[in-house]
């Protein structure tokens, strides 16, 4: 059991850069939420990837604080905001990528880790030139919800619990095929 940080929670309504490959991206704003409502096989009510595909492994996106932080070092940039990644959920203290192909839980709400959210070409232009390359191999993590449920920011600190049961879960398939 390892204590998590969720520092940010955000949705937007609409995608600027998913099918814009050639196209200037479109402007849909990344809205800041003290809650959001976790729909099981769905996504999150109110954000641009709810229902967006039968069976979606993206339905909600987990980014890393800590790696926005190395990001800004790296690359020397300041007053920018981990919105820009375009991920759901900005957590501390946890390692992501150890989460993919496992079942886990956070203020009740199941998920199963599918596979790293990996960066596109787009981040650098939503961040710097550079960003994309940087980020590989720690993009943030897709997951699926298993359960309904609400995450909250304002619950600082919470505690993540993973399930020793990942290898009986019904997607254990989609990661090894």
């Amino acid at each position: 059991m390892n204590a998590v940080e969720i520092c940010h929670l955000y949705i937007s309504m609409g995608h600027n850069f998913v099918g814009h490959h050639g196209l200037e991206p479109d402007t849909h704003p990344v809205i800041e939420v003290a809650e959001i409502e976790c729909v099981a096989g769905r996504g999150i009510r109110g954000d641009r990837y709810f229902d967006f595909k039968d069976d979606y492994k993206g339905q909600i996106t987990f980014f890393s604080l800590d790696v926005f932080g190395e990001l800004c070092s790296a690359m020397q940039l300041q007053g920018c905001s981990p919105a820009l990644a375009r991920r759901n959920v900005i957590t501390r203290d946890v390692d992501l990528n150890k989460l993919i192909g496992m079942e886990f839980d956070i203020q009740g709400v199941c998920f199963f880790g599918m596979e790293e959210c990996r960066p596109c070409y787009w981040m650098d232009r939503a961040f710097t030139a550079g960003t994309h390359e940087f980020l590989k191999g720690r993009g943030g993590l897709r997951a699926k919800i298993l359960c309904d449920g609400i995450l909250r920011s304002t619950a600082r600190r919470i505690e993540m619990q993973s399930s020793e049961r990942a290898i009986a879960s019904p997607f254990a398939r989609e990661r090894t095929g």
